[in-house]
């Protein structure tokens, strides 16, 4: 703290002896105890105050994060429930039996794709069968 190496505390000591009486000498000590005493008091709460500090700057951060990730989850909660296959399947079977309803455009354009794609097996051109019931009527 103020850079004081051993050499320089044996001449300090040298100085003190040289300088205050002996019979002076066991009160200045004992205050020069108390002094650091007081020192290392101060620099102990300072750095207990200091810690708490930090893990409150800690805590913030992480109620931060919490509240971040509740808001993500709520988020993707609410994508769940304006995407649900089974109702939009339910009301597409309702729709079709009651005859009444008329598919959307999306709905149109998906039907319309999905019939446009070629099959995964392809036909037999030959007989016109698919390829496994062909080879059943050879057999």
């Amino acid at each position: 703290m103020f850079d004081l190496e051993p050499g320089k505390l044996i001449v300090i000591a040298i100085v003190a002896l040289i300088a205050i009486p002996s019979k002076d000498l066991p009160r200045v000590l004992r205050t020069l105890g108390q002094f650091s005493g007081k020192m290392r008091r101060m620099a102990a709460e300072f750095q207990g105050q200091f810690m708490e500090a930090m893990r409150e700057a800690e805590l913030d951060d992480l109620r931060k994060e919490v509240s971040e990730m509740r808001d993500a989850v709520k988020e993707s909660v609410k994508l769940d429930v304006a995407f649900d296959p089974m109702a939009e399947a339910r009301k597409q079977i309702t729709g079709a039996i009651s005859g009444d309803a008329k598919p959307s455009k999306d709905e149109d354009a998906a039907v319309t794709s999905f019939e446009t794609q070629p099959s995964a097996a392809p036909q037999d051109e030959d007989s016109g069968l698919p390829p496994d019931s062909s080879k059943k009527a050879a057999t």
